[in-house]
């Protein structure tokens, strides 16, 4: 459910795009999942103009086929990045998935706008970062391909589905095969594929990687990092509550209204004036904005009987179903995956992520769990689950670069 790490103290504008490119067409042309839509151009800020293209690459917005949650077509908007640097490991250039970590829920906060802008403003407090060009140039210097999804609902109609298992598994092997089948690329349509992805992000790469076999089998996938990972969401809502990101409960009920439209009736009837006051609110607004308007309040306060919201859906049966549905660890990755977790994170639960490992390794998948340790650090500001995604950064890349080159792993299952 990831933070914004670092500021950046410049504000670019927006690459020119068709003012409708996120307005899908109506009907959706027939196809295939992952096929093209529509691209348009995209420019990285900061880049500069290169012998290759743009360095340290060359983007291109993308709105390409897929399914949500209830296996409907829908479209999802993201972007392609060529590397300007030449692929130096063994075989065909890769591609990565990035999938992103929280940006937020407002159509502003798609990370396909905010690629080409670093820092949106929208007054009085609507501010937010795109942190996840940490990662995107760490690959792209590598010579790596980078695709990053904007999930179901960011940029697009209607509510984006907030860590939904399978909305958020689909958006992602997508977007590989949209990068895959864009023409004039560095890469192959069967170039070798690697996800990475922290707290939402890590939740969304563990899901692809688990559901992969089943819905994107042709996919030459080498290996998965899932950093912080949002496996079981009842246990990250109990614990996210009452810290600096309680407004992603909010994000979440939005997106369960989108999903699973059965639960309106029931949200309704148990959220007061002041809860539904916050949904609505969070809705429009990117990650920062959310942290300054509903951070460190509690959920109770949003509660007709006083419950916080994650006792109220534990006593409604629907509810459960639901997130029994969106639990990961359900099926098998066919490919290694890495873990990435904090011992002391204050978001997302540390338990529940080496659940996560001890149900894969018990099916037999290729995992390494990998625990950041960290004494409690000012517990719900955040600290301690922004920390190991820094922390871990560099083994996680290097462990994502091995298996890119075919390095065997054995993974830690039995360690």
């Amino acid at each position: 459910m990831g933070i914004a790490t670092a500021m950046v103290l410049t504000v670019a504008p927006s690459a020119s795009a068709a003012p409708d490119f996120y307005t899908p067409p109506s009907p959706l042309p027939s196809g295939s999942n992952g096929d093209l839509i529509r691209t348009g151009p995209s420019v990285l800020v900061p880049s500069v103009p290169g012998v290759n293209g743009q360095f340290p690459g060359t983007a291109t917005r993308l709105m390409y086929r897929s399914e949500d949650a209830n296996d409907k077509p829908i479209a999802v908007t993201g972007t392609y990045i060529d590397p300007a640097l030449d692929w130096t490991g063994k075989g065909p250039r890769p591609v990565v998935a990035v999938a992103p970590g929280t940006q937020g829920q407002g159509d502003q906060c798609a990370p396909s706008k905010m690629l080409n802008q670093l820092i949106t403003y929208a007054p009085p407090l609507d501010v937010m970062v795109e942190y996840e060009l940490l990662t995107i140039n760490a690959l792209l210097l590598q010579g790596i391909a980078v695709v990053m999804t904007d999930y179901q609902g960011l940029g697009t109609p209607g509510n984006h589905t907030y860590v939904n298992r399978a909305a958020e598994a689909h958006a992602v092997l997508d977007s590989v095969r949209a990068a895959q089948s864009l023409p004039g690329t560095k890469i192959t349509p069967d170039a070798p594929v690697g996800m990475w992805g922290y707290s939402q992000g890590g939740g969304a790469t563990a899901a692809a990687a688990e559901l992969a076999g089943e819905y994107a089998p042709e996919l030459d996938i080498k290996g998965t990092y899932a950093g912080a990972p949002p496996a079981d969401l009842a246990a990250t809502l109990a614990q996210v509550d009452g810290t600096s990101l309680t407004g992603v409960i909010g994000y979440t009920l939005n997106g369960l209204r989108e999903s699973n439209p059965e639960l309106n009736p029931t949200i309704d009837d148990n959220i007061n004036p002041a809860g539904q006051q916050m949904l609505a609110t969070v809705a429009n607004q990117c990650v920062g904005a959310t942290v300054l308007s509903v951070g460190f309040h509690r959920t109770n306060e949003f509660t007709k009987t006083g419950q916080s919201l994650s006792d109220l859906l534990k006593s409604i049966p629907i509810a459960g179903e639901v997130f029994a549905a969106n639990k990961i660890g359900n099926r098998t990755p066919t490919a290694p995956v890495y873990i990435g977790t904090g011992s002391t994170d204050d978001i997302v639960p540390h338990g529940q992520a080496v659940e996560l490992a001890g149900d894969w390794c018990a099916k037999g998948a290729n995992v390494q769990l990998d625990t950041v340790p960290l004494p409690p650090i000012f517990p719900g500001l955040g600290a301690g689950h922004a920390l190991p995604l820094l922390i871990n950064e560099i083994p996680a890349m290097k462990w994502l670069g091995d298996r890119l080159n075919d390095v065997p792993t054995a993974g830690n299952c039995a360690g």
